[in-house]
């Protein structure tokens, strides 16, 4: 449960003042990224984020964790002259996925724009909430986080090795048949991560790796989509890749929108027809919370090539409707090939509660 103050502060964060107007949202057309500024805050846009999530301890005894910084703009009119007017909110996620537990230890806030609670910049990456931040140090292109959470501290700096990897068309990455459900995309796979892990009294120094998604649009999803599977996947040999699915409100109909992509060691990059991709449940966990089912583990053929996901464990449910309104599955899980362990990363599932809402 939130504590009362955090629970104020999504109220006062969600209070719309009464004057508002028709609002224009951009539309995500094909252009060049540009880097740093794209590495930063796009405010015009509807809805935006930044996603962190990775691995961390040694293969004995591993822990997955996620990070992630929502800005969301809001249909409150810009002409409002109101300092308390929320024409931006900042929500951010952390988590802690650990087999000991069998249960995610996590967190979750909230707040407009403004009062020193909550900022997302332009022209690089810096998010702030409440304490909470994630920057990028443009010296070094490595990434550092500072999150202060109710049962655990989690600090860390993530250090990329290569230029962004663009996923999509350039950067372009459809959502749906309509040209404008897209969005702005680009990944930071293979992040070499040095972390700082406090909780229950026991502080400890971690090495991993860890993935980057930023993406920003205004309208991604068709009307008849549902919700998504995504996978992100470090692989052994210094390859990623990404893969999504974004499923059908209709049972049984095949997938709204369907991507993958390869990118090599070296950086070389195959994309993968959409019609050579496709995910199938192996295995379902079913949740008491919310009657819900999650395939937590997923066959996922990608061309020629088979692989399955494998969770570090099951319960990886996160409930966020106080703050994105949505309940979802976000899981660390290994990679398999032939069997065989190839790569860690997450899976990422949503809609499998309540058709999911962007």
């Amino acid at each position: 449960m939130l504590s009362r103050r955090r629970l104020l502060l999504t109220l006062a964060a969600l209070a719309a003042p009464a004057s508002r107007a028709a609002i224009s949202y951009p539309q995500v057309l094909p252009r060049a990224l540009v880097f740093p500024q794209d590495f930063g805050a796009h405010a015009d846009f509807r809805t935006e984020w930044w996603y962190l999530t990775g691995w961390l301890g040694d293969r004995q005894r591993p822990l997955g964790f996620q990070l992630t910084f929502f800005r969301s703009r809001t249909d409150v009119d810009p002409a409002n002259p109101s300092a308390f007017a929320a024409r931006q909110l900042v929500i951010a996620h952390a988590a802690i996925a650990d087999p000991a537990r069998g249960s995610l230890l996590l967190d979750e806030r909230i707040a407009r724009t403004g009062f020193g609670l909550a900022e997302a910049a332009g022209g690089d990456t810096d998010v702030r909430l409440s304490g909470w931040r994630l920057f990028r140090d443009a010296e070094t292109d490595t990434y550092h986080a500072q999150i202060a959470a109710r049962e655990f501290t989690l600090g860390f700096k993530a250090v990329a090795g290569a230029p962004p990897w663009l996923q999509g068309e350039q950067g372009l990455s459809r959502k749906g048949p309509d040209p404008l459900q897209a969005s702005y995309y680009y990944s930071r796979p293979q992040l070499k991560v040095q972390a700082q892990l406090s909780r229950g009294g026991k502080v400890e120094d971690l090495a991993g790796i860890a993935w980057l998604d930023h993406e920003w649009s205004s309208a991604a999803l068709a009307p008849d989509a549902v919700g998504w599977d995504w996978v992100g996947m470090n692989l052994d040999d210094g390859s990623a890749l990404a893969a999504f699915q974004i499923r059908s409100k209709q049972a049984g109909q095949p997938p709204v929108q369907t991507y993958a992509a390869l990118r090599g060691a070296s950086g070389s990059v195959q994309l993968v027809a959409p019609v050579d991709v496709r995910f199938t449940p192996l295995r379902y966990w079913n949740s008491s919370r919310y009657r819900s089912a999650w395939p937590v583990a997923q066959r996922i053929r990608i061309g020629t090539r088979v692989f399955e996901t494998r969770p570090l464990m099951d319960d990886q449910e996160l409930d966020s409707r106080l703050t994105t309104g949505a309940v979802y599955w976000e899981g660390a899980s290994q990679l398999l090939e032939a069997g065989r362990p190839v790569g860690r990363g997450y899976l990422e599932m949503t809609g499998y509660v309540a058709p999911l809402t962007l």
